[in-house]
C-alpha cells in the first residue's frame, strides 16, 4: 500500500497547486512544442500526486521521452534554455513520486528554482508577477508541510503570516537590488530566444523581412523631449549595407579602421532618449541624422552609431538629431569603387535600362527622378510578392512588378551603381506609435525598413526611399493614424494596451536597465566620491547591516497581540473574571485556578468556569493536545469567548481569589 503519511488530500491538493503556479513563469517562455509537451506530462504527474505515485519503470520512460523531446525542441542545443526546460520537466515528474512529507518538502524546495530560471528568460512585469504568486504559494505549502500532520490555521492567519515574513525580507531584498555590486554584462548571457528575435541584422536580400513584418513586438522605445520630428522624418539608422553577391546585401568588412562620416552641425531637430531591447548585437537605432556619438557609443563611417558592446541588456542612450539635406561633400576613391560595385553576371535587363536612362536624363537628378516615377506608375507594394531566382532586380522590375522595401531599395541601388552613381541600402525602422498613457513613443519589429542612400557631386549623401514612391502610407501611416479613422474593437482597447505598456516602460527604465553604470551613478549622487567596486562593497555592507539590524529589532519585538485565538480567549476569559473578583494569580497554572473556583462556591456560574478553565487546560499543555484538536480548541474559544458572570454573581469575601 503506498505510504501518505502525514499527507492528507488538502495538502497534496496544496503542494500541486504551488508546483503549478511555479512551472507557469518558466512555461511561458519555452518554444511551444516544448511547453505543450511539460503541460502534458505535468497534467498525468498532478493526477499521480492526488491519487498515486507512478510505478518506477512509468517514471523512467517519462523521464525518457521528456528529456528527449527537449532536446528535439532545442535542436539538441546544449545550452542555459535547453536546461532551463529539462529542469521544469524533471520538477513535473517530480510530482508522480510523491510518497511522504519528506518527499512533498524536497518537492517544494525544488519548486522555487523554476521562477528564478524564468528570469533568466525575461525580466518583464508579468514574469515577476507570476514569480512573487509562486514563491508565496511554495512558501504556504512550506508552512503547511511544517505543522503535518495537523490541519492548517485559518486562512486569514496563514496569509498574515506569510505577509509578515515576507515584509521582513524585503529590505533586505531592495539592499541587494541597489546596492549589491553588480556586473557590466549579464552572468548568464542573453537567452537563445531572444536572440532568435533580435530583428534587424547586418544582411539583407529580398523577401528575407516576411516574418518581421508581422512582428508586433517591441524593437525599441523612444522618449522625446519637446515636440517630435514628423512622421515622414521619422528613419531610424540602422546596419548600412555596401556589398552585393548578386543576392544578398550584407555590410562591408575589415573597414573599421576609417574615419568616422563627416556629419554637418545643423540645427537639433529632436532630442530623445532611447531605450533599446537586447538583440546581442552593437547597432544603435538613431534618429536620421545623429549629431553625434556620446559614450559609450562609436560612429562608423557610414553614420550609423554602435555600442562598444553586444546589447545583452535593456539599453538606454540620450541622442540628438540634426536637421540635413546632405553630408559628406567629399567622398575617398576607395569608398566610392566600394559604393559602385556590382557583381559581374547578374541582371543584365537592369544594367542595360539604368546605362540607357541615365544617358537620355543629362544629370543623376533627373534620372533619379525618372526611376521613382516607374517604381510609381509600372510597381506595386505586397507583401506576398513571389520569390525572387537569380537575377532578383531583373525578376521584379521587369517580371513580378511588386515587392516590398527589400526589392524596392535593392534594385534601386542597383539602377545607381549601373548609371555611375555611388549608392548604398540602409535598413532600419521608421514611424512608430505614440503611448498616450506614458508620454513615449514605440518601435516595433513590424516598423523595419529599408532605404537607400545616393552620393551626389556637391551634395554628397543623401536619402531616397523609393518604397515611399509607391506606397506612402505604409511608411508613414501610424497605428494611431489607422485606429483613429477605423474606430472599433481596437480604438476601445487602445487605452489598454497603452497602459500595459506603459508599466513595461516604467519596469524597464527604473528595473530591468538598472546596471552598474546606474548602480554607480546613485552612488555618486548620494555623495560617495569615486563609486568604484569597493565603495560599491561598502556602501552594501553598510546598508545590509542596517536592515538586518531592523529586521532583528523587528524580531525581538514583543508582540502587541496574541495570535493563538485560544490564548486570546483564554485572556479575555480571565480579565471578566477578574472585574467580579475571581483573579488568577501570575503564579497559579490553569488546572490549579480550576480547582480554586471550584472550591470557593457551588453556585452555577463558579463550577462553568472551573470546567472551561480545565479544558483549557487539557487542551493547551495535556501531550495530546496537538493531535486533531484543532476543532476541539475552536469550540473551546467560542466558548470562551461567550461566557458571562450574572450580573449578582461576585467572589465570596471569605475566600479571595487574589
Amino acid at each position: 500500500m503506498t505510504d501518505l503519511r502525514g499527507l492528507d488530500a488538502p495538502l497534496r491538493r496544496a503542494l500541486a497547486v504551488a508546483v503549478l503556479a511555479a512551472v507557469m513563469p518558466l512555461l511561458l517562455q519555452l518554444p511551444g512544442t516544448v511547453a505543450a509537451g511539460i503541460a502534458l506530462v505535468g497534467a498525468v504527474a498532478g493526477w499521480s500526486a492526488l491519487r498515486r505515485p507512478l510505478p518506477g519503470a512509468l517514471r523512467l520512460l517519462l523521464v525518457v521521452a521528456i528529456s528527449g523531446a527537449v532536446l528535439v525542441g532545442f535542436g539538441f542545443r546544449l545550452g542555459r534554455d535547453a536546461g532551463s526546460a529539462l529542469l521544469l520537466a524533471m520538477l513535473v515528474l517530480k510530482l508522480s513520486e510523491l510518497r511522504d512529507v519528506a518527499d512533498a518538502r524536497r518537492l517544494a524546495a525544488y519548486a522555487l528554482f523554476a521562477p528564478f530560471a524564468a528570469f533568466l528568460q525575461d525580466q518583464g512585469p508579468l514574469t515577476l508577477a507570476l514569480g512573487l504568486l509562486a514563491a508565496a504559494g511554495t512558501l504556504l505549502a512550506m508552512g503547511r508541510l511544517a505543522r503535518a500532520p495537523r490541519p492548517p490555521p485559518p486562512a486569514a492567519i496563514e496569509l498574515g503570516g506569510l505577509a509578515r515574513g515576507l515584509l521582513l525580507a524585503l529590505p533586505l531584498a531592495l539592499v541587494g537590488f541597489w546596492l549589491f555590486p553588480r556586473l557590466p554584462t549579464p552572468l548568464w548571457g542573453l537567452p537563445e530566444n531572444a536572440v532568435a528575435r533580435s530583428g534587424i541584422s547586418g544582411s539583407m536580400s529580398p523577401g528575407d523581412w516576411i516574418d518581421l513584418l508581422a512582428d508586433d513586438t517591441p524593437a525599441f522605445r523612444v522618449r522625446f523631449e519637446g515636440q517630435r520630428p514628423p512622421s515622414d522624418q521619422l528613419y531610424w539608422r540602422g546596419p548600412v549595407l555596401t556589398r552585393f553577391d548578386g543576392r544578398r546585401w550584407t555590410e562591408a568588412e575589415g573597414l573599421e579602421g576609417l574615419p568616422p562620416a563627416e556629419l554637418p552641425a545643423g540645427p537639433v531637430v529632436a532630442r530623445y532618449t532611447i531605450t533599446l531591447e537586447p538583440t546581442e548585437r552593437r547597432y544603435v537605432f538613431a534618429l536620421d541624422l545623429p549629431s553625434g556619438a556620446p559614450p559609450p557609443l562609436a560612429l562608423g563611417f557610414d553614420a550609423t552609431l554602435r555600442s562598444r558592446d553586444p546589447l545583452r541588456s535593456l539599453a538606454q542612450f540620450s541622442l540628438e538629431a540634426v536637421a540635413t539635406a546632405g553630408y559628406e561633400p567629399d567622398l575617398p576613391p576607395m569608398l566610392r569603387a566600394l559604393h559602385l560595385a556590382l557583381p559581374e553576371g547578374f541582371n543584365p535587363r537592369t544594367r542595360e535600362r539604368a546605362v540607357a536612362w541615365r544617358s537620355e536624363a543629362g544629370d543623376d537628378r533627373r534620372y533619379i527622378r525618372r526611376i521613382l516615377e516607374w517604381f510609381n506608375a509600372e510597381h506595386a507594394y505586397s507583401i506576398s510578392a513571389p520569390p525572387l531566382g537569380r537575377h532578383t532586380a531583373d525578376e521584379f522590375l521587369f517580371d513580378t512588378r511588386e515587392g516590398f522595401c527589400e526589392h524596392f531599395s535593392s534594385a534601386f541601388v542597383i539602377l545607381m551603381r549601373a548609371a555611375g552613381i555611388p549608392a548604398r541600402v540602409v535598413t532600419g525602422y521608421t514611424g512608430g506609435v505614440e503611448n498616450r498613457v506614458g508620454g513615449f513613443w514605440v518601435v516595433r519589429q513590424m516598423d523595419a525598413h529599408a532605404w537607400t542612400e545616393v552620393w551626389l557631386d556637391g551634395e554628397g549623401w543623401i536619402r531616397v526611399d523609393p518604397t515611399a514612391a509607391v506606397a506612402p502610407e505604409r511608411i508613414f501611416d501610424t497605428l494611431e493614424d489607422t485606429l483613429g479613422a477605423g474606430g472599433g474593437l481596437g480604438a476601445a482597447m487602445r487605452p489598454v494596451f497603452d497602459f500595459g505598456d506603459s508599466l513595461r516602460e516604467a519596469w524597464n527604465s527604473f528595473v530591468v536597465a538598472y546596471d552598474a553604470a546606474r548602480q554607480a551613478e546613485l552612488l555618486r549622487g548620494l555623495g560617495w566620491a569615486g563609486a568604484g567596486a569597493l565603495q560599491v562593497g561598502q556602501a552594501f555592507i553598510i546598508a545590509a547591516g542596517i536592515a538586518l539590524a531592523l529586521t532583528l529589532l523587528v524580531l525581538l519585538r514583543p508582540a502587541r497581540r496574541e495570535r493563538d485565538p485560544l490564548v486570546r480567549a483564554w485572556r479575555a476569559f480571565l480579565r471578566r473574571l477578574a472585574r467580579r473578583g475571581w483573579r488568577k494569580r501570575t503564579d497559579e497554572s490553569a488546572h490549579a485556578f480550576a480547582l480554586r473556583l471550584d472550591a470557593a462556591g457551588a453556585s452555577t456560574d463558579a463550577r462553568t468556569a472551573a470546567a472551561l478553565a480545565r479544558r483549557y487546560a487539557a487542551l493547551r499543555y495535556a501531550a495530546s493536545a496537538g493531535d486533531g484538536a484543532d476543532g476541539e480548541r475552536a469550540a473551546l474559544a467560542r466558548a470562551l469567548r461567550g461566557y458571562r458572570l450574572r450580573p449578582d454573581q461576585r467572589a465570596p469575601r471569605a475566600a479571595p481569589v487574589g
